[in-house]
Parts: structure tokens; C-alpha cells; sequence
């Protein structure tokens, strides 16, 4: 575990105007808290503990009697507790003064990333007196930001994807005369993620016509439908490399099974091209001016034209969604769908963008990551322009 870094804690709390932050786990349900003050994930942990470190000064900790080792090493005393009371006059003490803090709360659990303290536990702290705010922010500063070697880790992942890709929709079309289906196809990605020294949490998605319409669709060995010629087939594909703290590259690709495609078919992709376009568009112009810009900011910019376009109803998810050593990170969403994300972006981040038009015969998405430099935004990856013709 990466020891935890006091003093840029305590510069981030006084930027967020925060007297401090407390950690607080039971079972280690809270594996953010553990990444961030370098706790060993593994720790055997049955009882209640409390950190919290002020905007300034030394942190504090309250362990119980009969685990009081669990946060050794951190630096500030400890007190101990083993009854209720005890451990109540503990969270006084150690608490002290604080009137605003953080922990891993959010609102209406509008961002479920970080919403990891249960109710009963905030609303004991807010009966000492104490505002409890999101951490939200905070979570994405030390959690979500990538070291230069996880970003070249990124970058090589995607040539690696990005080739797999190719040779996938180059499967289908040397395969179309004899019979392939969907799950053959997943399954020859898999087998060259791990030729190609790469790994995944899930296998891929493919899914022709209207299977494409299910945004998480996964073909199974039974049932999984042929791929013929006159077909739409999506390919949606992450992977990292097999090493440690390495981080994701995740596209969706768009293919049709011929020479011509429908005109509905094109009409849809240049629809969701155009407003992935958009949003991108819209970071980089943000990211160069050096303006502020908040995930449900990116989320309309696409939305909005896919409105305009006609096909609201048929855009059913969020934008995209942070990256990191999990695919979905725990940085800035790119949401103002399902939730109405107001976390900034900040640089050293990544996040997808996605948008796609789910219709009832055949379903488009366009995805790409967005790295978030210094003063530039870049799409790290190749970018699809038109759809792929399978023959």
C-alpha cells in the first residue's frame, strides 16, 4: 500500500474549506479509506474505528481494546474505547472542535462510489453538532488522479485493444460464409487479451442487431445469436495490462455486414458520432481556456444534440464514467442522467465518453477515453469516423 500523504490531505481539505476528514470503517466495507491512508486491505478487522485528519494538526484515531493495532503506523495518538460510551466521549474528543467535516457520504447517494458510511453512523456524528459533507471531491484528488507510468500503462493498453478490435471485426467477416455467432466472438478477444498479456474484469460484449439494444449485453455459450450477413454488430471491449496499478482502456466500436449499410443504421451512427464529437468538443474547449467544468456539464453537451436529433428516449444511460485501475474509477461521471454529477474534472484523470441510441432492431454506441492533461485534453485512442463494413 502507498503510505498516505499528510500534508496534501490537509492542503486539499483547506481548498474544500473542510475542518477535516473522518474515516471511519466496520468489516472493511470502506476499501477507499483503506487505498488512501495505506491500510493493508487484507487487515482483520471485526470492530468500529475512526481516523480523522484536520485541516491542520495532528490526526487523531479511536480504536477498540481488542484491535488496537488496526491503524498503527499512522501517524497522531490514539485513544481507545470497548463500550459505548467510551466510544462516544472518543468521538467527542478526537473530533474536537471540527464543525464541518467530510466522510465518504453522498447526498441522496446521488454518487454511490463514495457512499460508503452507513445512515446510522452519519447520524451519529451529526448528533455531536457536526456538518457531515461529501467527500467526494476529495475521493477523486487522491483516488482517481494517474501517475505518468499508469497513463503510459493506458496508452499501451489501447494499442493492444485497438489491434484486437481490428482483428475481431476481421473474425466476423472471414467467418460470415461458414457461421460465427456472438459468444465465438467474445471468446477469441478473451483468448487474445491474454495472448496479448492483458486482463479483464467481464468478458466483452458483442451483439448484433437488436441484442446491441441492451447497453450490458453478454452472450452466453447457449443462445448466443449468428452473425449473418445484413447485420449491425457492436463490439464493446476494455482490458488493462497485467501488471500492478495498471489502469483501463475501454471502447465500443460499431460494425455492418456488408458493402452498404441502411441508410437508418448510418443516420443512427453519425447521430451518436456527432454527439460524442460534441462532448469532446466541449472538454477540450474547457480544459484549453482553463474553465472550471463539471461531469453533467460534458453529459449535455451530447444529450442535448441527441435530443435535437430526435432520439432522447432511445439514450437511456450516462454519458461515461471515470477510468482507473477498475474500469469504472471513481473520478468525475460524466452524468446528468442518472445522477446530476457536479464533481469537477481535474487533470491526471481519465473518463469515457458514450454516448449511444438503443432502438428496438439494432442499438449504436461510440465510446473513447478522455485523459485529462495539463491544459489539454486528449482522446488516447483511435476514434471511429464511419462504420466498419464486414466483408
Amino acid at each position: 500500500m502507498i503510505p498516505m500523504n499528510l500534508p496534501e490531505i490537509q492542503s486539499a481539505l483547506r481548498d474544500e474549506r473542510l475542518d477535516g476528514w473522518l474515516f471511519f470503517d466496520h468489516h472493511v466495507r470502506d476499501a477507499l479509506a483503506y487505498r488512501i491512508l495505506g491500510i493493508p486491505l487484507d487487515s482483520h478487522v471485526t470492530r468500529r474505528w475512526y481516523y480523522f485528519i484536520p485541516a491542520s494538526g495532528e490526526p487523531r484515531g479511536l480504536v477498540h481494546r481488542i484491535e488496537p493495532s488496526i491503524l498503527n503506523g499512522l501517524p497522531g495518538a490514539l485513544q481507545k474505547y470497548s463500550g459505548w460510551n467510551t466510544q462516544l466521549d472518543g468521538l467527542r474528543a478526537i473530533l474536537g472542535s471540527a464543525k464541518r467535516i467530510a466522510m465518504q457520504y453522498s447526498p441522496n447517494c446521488a454518487i454511490p462510489y463514495v457512499s460508503m458510511v452507513d445512515a446510522g453512523t452519519i447520524e451519529l456524528i451529526r448528533s455531536l453538532g457536526i456538518d457531515v459533507a461529501t467527500s467526494a471531491n476529495l475521493i477523486q484528488f487522491f483516488e482517481a488522479r494517474w501517475s505518468p507510468t499508469q497513463f503510459e500503462t493506458h496508452l499501451e493498453a489501447g494499442r493492444r485493444v485497438d489491434a484486437i478490435r481490428h482483428e475481431a471485426f476481421d473474425l466476423i467477416g472471414a467467418r460470415l460464409s461458414i457461421g460465427i455467432n456472438e459468444y465465438e466472438v467474445q471468446q477469441f478477444i478473451m483468448r487474445r487479451f491474454t495472448e496479448e498479456g492483458m486482463i479483464t474484469d467481464h468478458g466483452p460484449i458483442v451483439g448484433a442487431n437488436a441484442n446491441a439494444s441492451n447497453p450490458h449485453y453478454s452472450p452466453q455459450p447457449e443462445g448466443s445469436s449468428p452473425i449473418h450477413a445484413g447485420d449491425s454488430v457492436l463490439i464493446d471491449m476494455w482490458a488493462k495490462l497485467n501488471e500492478p496499478d495498471a489502469v483501463y482502456y475501454d471502447i465500443t466500436w460499431d460494425g455492418y455486414c456488408g458493402k452498404t449499410p441502411p441508410d437508418r443504421l448510418r443516420n443512427v451512427f453519425e447521430v451518436v458520432r456527432d454527439a460524442r464529437d460534441k462532448a469532446i468538443d466541449r472538454v477540450q474547449q474547457a480544459v484549453s481556456a482553463g474553465e472550471s467544468l463539471e461531469g453533467w456539464q460534458v453529459d449535455d453537451a451530447a444529450r442535448h444534440y441527441i435530443r435535437e436529433c430526435g432520439f432522447e428516449e432511445y439514450f437511456v444511460h450516462r454519458l461515461g464514467h471515470s477510468i482507473g485501475t477498475e474500469v469504472h474509477g471513481t473520478g468525475a461521471n460524466m452524468d446528468n442522467l442518472e445522477t446530476h454529477d457536479e464533481r469537477r474534472i481535474i487533470p491526471s484523470t481519465c473518463f469515457s465518453i458514450e454516448p449511444g441510441v438503443y432502438l428496438p432492431e439494432f442499438g449504436i454506441r461510440s465510446e473513447v477515453n478522455v485523459f485529462i492533461g495539463d491544459g489539454e485534453a486528449r482522446v488516447t485512442g483511435e476514434m471511429q469516423r464511419s462504420l466498419v463494413l464486414i466483408h
